[in-house]
């Protein structure tokens, strides 16, 4: 029987080892593709971490509002997390744009600037979804079309929807609902070759990762 004392230390260790992370997204999707792919990040650094949804309904500006609400609450009381992690597609207003409003929102409290991770996929999450064609082969059974930059609205949803299609299966929530499938067989680094949003999320996750690792 192991010691009270050590099992004690045990259980101490483990929550120290929790890491806390904040997440701030746009839709179901986001939280589908996002979630997976940090947990993914996560299990590949050692980093043990919980999950905080804060938002995940209601478009870019929701999106940035609730971050903004979260802060305030954050001055008054304090208690950062481990880190912050925003999602929000580009939307065709390109990555710097998306990234300049979240960095002034975020400066408004000491710090956060820290911690702070965006995610924001270009033009939309739905085309990382398509990035690599043997993840959906796997998932399928048949690969998909390597998918080129359009910023047309809901197209990256129309093609997602169409190559799932054609391999036979109907989508009953256009295709999202099998994200998490999708991006648990991504090979990430051919995927990060092939869309500089991703790689740069991904980058900055990996980094974090190794910071709340040591």
């Amino acid at each position: 029987m192991i010691p009270l004392d050590l099992q004690f230390l045990s259980v101490f260790s483990g929550a120290i080892l929790m890491r806390e992370i904040a997440l701030f997204v746009e839709d179901y999707a986001h939280r589908l593709v996002i979630g997976t792919l940090l947990q993914r990040l996560s299990d590949e650094a050692s980093v043990r971490v919980n999950l905080n949804w804060r938002s995940a309904v209601g478009g870019h500006s929701k999106v940035v509002g609730k971050f903004r609400d979260y802060l305030q609450d954050l001055d008054r009381e304090g208690g950062l997390p481990d880190l912050i992690v925003v999602a929000t597609d580009a939307n065709c207003y390109g990555l710097n744009d998306r990234s300049r409003q979240i960095l002034e929102t975020a400066m408004s409290v000491p710090d956060v600037e820290d911690i702070l991770i965006m995610a924001i996929p270009d033009p939309h999450v739905e085309r990382w979804l398509l990035l690599d064609g043997e993840a959906f082969n796997t998932v399928f059974g048949r690969g998909c079309d390597a998918p080129d930059l359009k910023c047309n609205r809901d197209e990256y949803k129309r093609r997602l929807s169409h190559a799932i299609r054609k391999t036979g299966v109907t989508p009953s929530l256009g295709g999202i609902e099998f994200a998490e499938d999708v991006m648990q067989n991504m090979n990430i680094q051919r995927a990060m070759q092939a869309d500089r949003s991703l790689e740069r999320f991904v980058r900055d996750v990996r980094q974090a990762f190794n910071r709340l690792g040591v």
